[in-house]
């Protein structure tokens, strides 16, 4: 399996954020406008938080508070796991399994370079897979 540096480099550029203050009415829209399950959450540059569609239904809408009234930073999820870029597919699956979680921000050292998800994982897991298929099938034929 590859180093998930290699993964966010085939990617369309783009990682989205929020700031803690923003409604989480802004983040649901910034949600769907990207057409993503969640999204780093960020203070003057620093990796603060997640904030998912997961929060906002466990914390707003079974709750019943309002997502117009509510700042990002009294739903999101504060302790995040990340991983370096160097970390490979299969780890970043084996972590996300062990924690239950969906998405994965990468971070180098301080600065961050992007965020996976588990469908991104799945799809790199999945073209490996073929690709070995084919192989072995060339391999036999030949």
């Amino acid at each position: 399996m590859r180093p998930i540096s290699e993964l966010l480099k085939q990617r369309s550029p783009g990682n989205w954020s929020l700031s803690p203050n923003d409604s989480v009415f802004n983040a649901l829209q910034t949600l769907a406008d990207h057409n993503v399950g969640a999204l780093m959450v960020l203070d003057n540059g620093k990796l603060v938080g997640v904030f998912s569609e997961r929060d906002y239904t466990r914390k707003i809408a079974l709750a019943g508070k309002s997502s117009k009234d509510t700042k990002v930073r009294d739903i999101m999820t504060g302790h995040v796991v990340t991983v370096s870029p160097q970390v490979r597919t299969r780890d970043c699956l084996a972590l996300m399994s062990q924690k239950k979680i969906r998405h994965l921000p990468v971070v180098d050292g301080e600065t961050v370079v992007g965020m996976i998800s588990i469908r991104d994982i799945m799809n790199d897991i999945i073209a490996d897979h073929e690709m070995t298929i084919s192989h072995l099938e060339h391999y036999i034929t030949s």
